[in-house]
């Protein structure tokens, strides 16, 4: 299947499951104390301003499916001036990043424990200045590449949120994924591929954090790195 024969990705999860063991104790109790204060406003109710989120933030990150936490929290404590909003539904993957937040104290997180996709369509054009997108789900059997996050659909979406020279980063761990969001991104109006040569996306951004995941290489390639600007 190529990305053109995908179908409407909003009914679609492009995730797998959503809790694979019980919370640690002090995770479930973070669930309680701290989760309620940095939760993104249920995207049912209407639009989201990232300015209410975090007044007097200079910039506006979104990371889609943080995973544990571990790069959420440290690009927010390198730039406690931005405000870091994370998408992630998996429940084991959530508590962790509360930990991080908690341990380190971090005042400029904010986080949605579900698909990020109704976060986006709430979110005002142009409000973003970066997007990240590591190590997604790669879905590598053929029937199941309708389910990749990366589709035509939500690269538009990408492009509306993102300001002018705003930046969107993709990594992953899987060849054929990295193929297949290079030709849907390529193609979408309003991005442009930062490369220039082969080290531009075999090798890591300096600002790039290595977390547990990215070192366990699950894949079947070393990390590709996909930069691209907003036009």
């Amino acid at each position: 299947m190529t990305p053109s024969d995908t179908p409407t990705w909003g009914p679609l999860r492009s995730f797998g499951r959503i809790r694979s063991r019980t919370l640690k104790p002090r995770q479930a109790a973070l669930f309680d104390s701290l989760l309620p204060n940095i939760a993104v406003p249920d995207p049912a109710n209407g639009p989201i301003d990232p300015k209410a989120l975090m007044p007097g933030a200079k910039e506006a990150w979104l990371e889609i499916g943080f995973g544990g936490g571990e790069h959420l929290a440290e690009q927010a404590a390198r730039h406690p001036e931005a405000l870091m909003v994370g998408c992630e539904p998996f429940l084991n993957g959530v508590g962790s990043a509360l930990r991080h937040i908690d341990e380190r104290g971090l005042k400029n997180v904010r986080l949605h424990a579900d698909d990020a996709r109704a976060v986006m369509a709430a979110l005002p054009d142009g409000s973003l200045d970066r997007v990240m997108i590591l190590f997604p789900d790669p879905w590598p059997k053929a029937r199941h590449n309708k389910r990749r996050f990366i589709q035509p659909e939500t690269a538009a979406e990408i492009v509306r949120l993102l300001k002018p020279g705003g930046r969107l980063r993709f990594v992953t761990d899987w060849k054929a994924y990295a193929d297949w969001a290079l030709e849907i991104l390529n193609r979408t109006p309003g991005l442009a591929w930062s490369a220039e040569q082969a080290d531009d996306w075999r090798t890591a951004p300096t600002d790039h954090v290595v977390t547990r995941y990215e070192e366990k290489r699950l894949g079947d390639t070393p990390p590709i790195f996909l930069e691209f600007t907003r036009t």
